[in-house]
């Protein structure tokens, strides 16, 4: 499912849910807002899921949406998660967080409800999966390229390359992209180690960290990104077309949904 997601009409446009941070000293919720910008942008409503640990509260709010985005964060993926023992270079962490997000995806994957992560989004999917991470890419993979690229947010300051058969392959193709080398932003230090169950790797920097992955049940869209497209919409087209694809798979769920319901009655 590829192509342009623009809708006129907003009852016409999916509803995603994006799940939002904590700021620890005052115990408000937030959210940068070009997540948001760009869904509604390309033809989605955007909805920010308070950060309530409670599967209550986040059941019924699943109930009402048509796709989940999971988005980067200023904190890290505590690596009691998988296992591990804080590194000297691990930053903050926020357990509160992590055991929300788990709980949004449980829900999501009940309902195969499409799921886009972003950088810390991607890593907690990996690792809700089973999957490990790189603590510190810096100081674990000698031989890394900089993936903090510390400048202009947008900008696309190094090349991955695509597999040939997974989604990003497809929204290459959508927005005629030839090859399957892409430059991307980068604003992250940690990194996807072990793919968890159920998923695959299908993007690569040229030092071998995992760029993307993907789930391996073609009925269910899962699809994780290293990099900020959220940054980089405007001004790039793969970045533009990764929205897209989401949206028209947000809305297929959505049609899918009233079939059900619809079906019920009958």
């Amino acid at each position: 499912m590829t192509g342009k997601a623009f809708y006129l009409n907003i009852r016409d446009m999916p509803t995603v849910g994006i799940s939002m941070r904590l700021e620890l000293e005052t115990r408000r919720f937030y959210l940068g807002r070009d997540y948001s910008e760009a869904l509604f942008a390309l033809g989605a409503t955007p909805l920010h899921i308070c950060l309530i640990p409670e599967r209550r509260y986040i059941a019924e709010c699943l109930d009402r949406l048509h796709g989940i985005l999971i988005p980067g964060s200023d904190t890290d993926v505590d690596p009691h998660r998988f296992g591990e023992e804080p590194h000297p270079r691990l930053r903050r962490v926020l357990p509160e967080k992590e055991e929300f997000d788990f709980l949004i995806l449980e829900e999501a994957y009940k309902r195969k409800m499409p799921v886009l992560g972003i950088c810390y989004g991607m890593q907690i999917i990996n690792v809700w999966h089973g999957g490990t991470l790189f603590q510190d890419i810096e100081s674990q993979i000698p031989e890394a390229i900089k993936h903090e690229q510390g400048i202009s947010a947008d900008w696309l300051s190094h090349s991955i390359s695509i597999s040939n058969d997974g989604i990003l392959s497809e929204i290459a193709s959508a927005g005629n992209l030839e090859g399957n080398k892409i430059r991307v932003n980068s604003h992250h230090h940690q990194a996807v180690r072990d793919i968890g169950r159920g998923l695959k790797g299908i993007a690569w920097s040229k030092d071998g960290v995992i760029e993307a992955i993907e789930g391996e049940d073609k009925d269910h869209f899962i699809l994780g990104v290293q990099w900020h497209p959220e940054l980089s919409w405007r001004t790039d087209t793969f970045s533009r077309e990764i929205f897209c694809r989401f949206i028209n798979e947000c809305l297929a769920y959505e049609k899918a949904s009233k079939t059900r319901l619809r079906a019920s009655f009958e």
